[in-house]
């Protein structure tokens, strides 16, 4: 048995949860916020068997791509009034997938 860690960004949460129904994996979903932007992300924990990893992580890269997306890179607690400029919009990538596997010793359902 292993366990599946998933942090997905929220855009791709969606497609990513519906694909994992539809290949009959169970999961349960946790709210989290990280990364360079402090955008929201989801972490997906799922229980798999040996065999079904390879699945797993075609379901994954299938469903969360990472893309390009312009933003205002402002200084953290800035203010118009007292940084005097605007900053210019830069292009950073957002969106992917990062998946942890890792061994599970005892799995109980209740």
């Amino acid at each position: 048995m292993k366990l599946g860690v998933i942090v997905v960004h929220n855009r791709d949460r969606n497609r990513l949860t519906e694909s994992l129904l539809k290949a009959g994996f169970k999961f349960t979903v946790i709210g989290s916020t990280g990364g360079f932007l402090r955008e929201g992300n989801s972490t997906i924990l799922t229980g798999c068997e040996e065999d079904q990893i390879d699945t797993l992580k075609a379901i994954v890269g299938d469903n969360c791509q990472a893309r390009e997306q312009m933003v205002n890179l402002a200084p953290y607690e800035s203010t118009p009034a007292t940084t005097g400029f605007m900053a210019a919009p830069v292009k950073v990538p957002v969106g992917g997938a990062v998946m942890f596997i890792m061994p599970v010793d005892e799995f109980v359902r209740f």
